[in-house]
């Protein structure tokens, strides 16, 4: 293929590339459960070629999961559609489902012993309603659920799919990327690639980022499109490229990204999408060091975010939570004239405070946060949303004082990982000490 035919339009797969993904629930329509479902669907199917079309979220209402289904046929060649499959009476989708696909509702066998064989493992008794998951309609294709109680139904009608899957998100995402996923890759194979690259740019708003490469952007090709992703202290820059020569895009999508190392330098925290605690895990890991947190307005939530990441507890010794000044005194060996003159808010308390974490917690690196978290607490020089941090490493300690806007969460949520941020800034120049 030659490069002008690279570059020129895509060729048509055999179908529209196109999901729409239908979340069925009462409880999601009033906020009682958050729909993570369609998050991850969009996740697992993208870099098969396939792109999320359009997410509809529907309560328990005939007519509306009806409505639902031909709108989403009317754009897509495959629906899926989570939740609305439990046993009790105001989950109706089955019946639905019949309705729409045709045939009858029926006793299936197979499925009442795939169903018997989860309520033993999970050491429960088989109940009436239980026992009911195993009738499904006679129009579709059962896919045996190995993780829970509800069968997962596949339904085909004018060439389209529509898989209905449990609402439970463990049971959606292993069945769908175990057993349904492979399914709908051979029924629908797709010629086209989707490929993407993250960038993880600090220092910059996402306004002063989108000028700062308007030029460049503007000048992309039409088969790379860029994407602006901003987390608190982070953007995200995700590079989506779309091709039917997968060896191409891969490296058009490599030499985008490597511009855009180039113009940003050290404002790159990482090349890959990962969470700030995963890269401090990653940097700690090679330089043979160990970390440790000492904190007050930010409550444990940095030890919480850093212990979330499996594997932390090779490079994380522990966190001492000292909310109150006496703890700040007698376990971190904060000086009593260093909070009677400067306050427990204040740079030389952090300071204090990340040296401690290092002596009692025998590690090499730490975290010490103070602030101001509101909602009160705040005064005229320190008000709320006021966050002093300071971390230590082989190279000595940095800090600074930050201002975060917002609720307490959000102040917490800021705090932390500004923090980690820093530690990970002062890692970087351990190990590539010429590029600062």
């Amino acid at each position: 293929m030659s490069l002008n035919n690279k570059c020129g339009k895509l060729p048509q797969s055999r179908h529209n590339n196109n999901i729409s993904i239908i979340v069925i629930g009462d409880e999601i329509l009033i906020g009682q459960v958050t729909d993570t479902n369609s998050g991850d669907i969009a996740r697992m199917v993208a870099p098969h070629g396939w792109n999320v079309n359009d997410v509809q979220a529907v309560g328990d209402n005939a007519l509306m999961i009806l409505q639902a289904i031909d709108q989403a046929f009317a754009t897509s060649d495959i629906v899926l559609t989570t939740g609305g499959l439990g046993p009790t009476k105001d989950d109706i989708t089955k019946s639905v489902l019949c309705q729409y696909f045709g045939g009858e509702l029926r006793h299936d066998s197979s499925v009442l012993e795939t169903v018997k064989e989860v309520v033993a493992k999970r050491h429960l008794k088989l109940n009436e309603l239980t026992a009911a998951q195993a009738i499904v309609p006679s129009s579709c294709k059962v896919i045996q659920n190995k993780v829970g109680t509800a069968p997962i139904m596949w339904f085909e009608k004018d060439g389209k799919v529509l898989v209905s899957m449990p609402g439970v998100p463990f049971e959606m995402h292993q069945m769908f990327e175990q057993a349904v996923l492979p399914m709908l890759n051979n029924r629908f194979h797709s010629d086209v690639t989707i490929e993407h690259r993250t960038l993880l740019i600090t220092n910059w708003s996402e306004s002063q980022l989108a000028m700062e490469i308007s030029d460049w952007e503007d000048a992309l090709p039409p088969y790379i499109h860029l994407a602006y992703l901003p987390r608190p202290g982070i953007i995200r820059l995700r590079l989506d490229g779309t091709h039917t020569d997968k060896d191409f895009i891969n490296q058009e999508l490599d030499r985008c990204k490597n511009e855009l190392i180039e113009k940003f330098g050290n404002d790159i925290l990482h090349d890959d999408d990962l969470t700030p605690p995963e890269i401090l895990l990653h940097h700690l890991r090679r330089l043979g060091l160990n970390v440790s947190t000492a904190e007050s307005c930010t409550g444990g939530n940095i030890a919480h975010l850093i212990t979330s990441i499996p594997g932390s507890s090779a490079v994380f010794n522990g966190s001492i939570v000292a909310y109150s000044n006496d703890v700040k005194q007698s376990v971190l060996n904060v000086k009593s004239e260093t909070l009677i003159i400067h306050g427990a808010v204040s740079i030389p308390t952090v300071e204090e405070m990340a040296t401690g974490a290092c002596d009692k917690l025998a590690t090499q690196c730490a975290i010490a946060t103070s602030g101001i978290a509101g909602p009160d607490g705040g005064t005229a020089d320190k008000p709320v949303g006021t966050v002093c941090i300071a971390v230590k490493t082989p190279l000595g300690i940095i800090s600074q004082t930050r201002h975060f806007p917002g609720n307490r969460s959000r102040v917490i949520d800021q705090a932390s990982t500004t923090a980690i941020i820093m530690l990970i800034s002062q890692l970087k120049k351990i190990y590539y000490p010429h590029c600062h």
